[in-house]
């Protein structure tokens, strides 16, 4: 694969990291095969399984320290794919991610790296995206334009259901259930998987490592209003390493519809170093690179 110059914004929308599930081989004993039946302690409902389940999860990740981060730093590259085909470029990017705190909202700002040119050593970055208040910016020196809508509810839709909503708005919800559906497998790994659903049937599903308790994948489904029928989403994480005492996940793949989307590898991860709010700001636009 070789770096593109190509304009980004249809490339990369989420950058996430997803894998196919692993088969079960047809000789294997009954004993080896996870069971679908969901684990418990004598008198503990699936409800109340489902919620340990997550406050191991909260715990594995880092606890206080990952619920109150304030921001993230992130450089690597994604690839894009079509029907699960990849599209033959890798992008470099760096990407600065604000978590809601003190009044600001979440916000994420992600810079496509190049190189100057064929003469001139060294990187640059010539276009970003920022994503905030709702809305998705391509953002130049010539000035910012508005992303297309359905990239945008994409985006958005995603964020959505992620882990941290779920953990920071579903929960508190009246009417959130949570519910213990057993054991899975992903990547030949053992994990606990749970559904958490919203009052109104909206719904996430995470499947959790059965030692270790960090996230391994995350589904949720949504209606395609044009084709009257149902989209499945899926994130799955792996290659955790930790950084400032908080795991993080340095290789996430997505699936649409079963088909591999878009990968994402993590090089460099750094939380907290006090980011400007500046940054993801869409009108302040970037100085022209000589």
């Amino acid at each position: 694969m070789k770096p593109t110059t190509l304009k980004p914004a249809t490339l990369l929308l989420g950058l996430t990291l997803a894998a196919t599930l692993a088969p079960l081989h047809a000789h294997a004993q009954a004993s080896d095969i996870p069971s679908a039946a969901p684990a418990r302690t004598a008198g503990q409902t699936q409800e109340q399984r489902g919620r340990i389940l997550l406050d191991q999860m909260v715990a594995a990740l880092g606890g206080d320290a990952w619920l109150h981060r304030k921001d993230m730093t992130v450089r690597g590259r994604t690839a894009a794919f079509f029907r699960g085909a990849p599209n033959g470029y890798v992008v470099e990017y760096s990407g600065n991610r604000q978590f809601v705190q003190d009044g600001r909202p979440e916000a994420e700002r992600i810079g496509f790296i190049t190189d100057k040119s064929i003469i001139l050593p060294g990187k640059k970055i010539d276009i970003v995206q920022v994503w905030v208040n709702g809305n998705g910016y391509e953002v130049t020196y010539k000035g910012r334009t508005a992303l297309p809508k359905d990239q945008v509810e994409d985006y958005f839709r995603r964020r959505n259901h992620s882990i941290e909503s779920v953990i920071n708005d579903w929960l508190k919800q009246p009417g959130v259930m949570v519910i213990a559906e057993g054991t899975s497998m992903v990547e030949r790994r053992l994990a606990d998987k749970l559904t958490v659903l919203s009052a109104n049937n909206d719904a996430v599903t995470l499947e959790l490592d059965a030692t270790t308790h960090l996230p391994l994948r995350r589904t949720f489904e949504w209606r395609n209003v044009q084709f009257k029928d149902h989209d499945e989403d899926v994130e799955q994480y792996d290659d955790y390493h930790t950084f400032q005492g908080l795991p993080t996940a340095m290789t996430l793949t997505r699936y649409h519809n079963g088909d591999m989307a878009s990968q994402r590898f993590y090089s460099k991860v750094e939380y907290n170093t006090t980011l400007s709010p500046e940054l993801f700001n869409p009108d302040n636009l970037l100085k022209k690179k000589q």
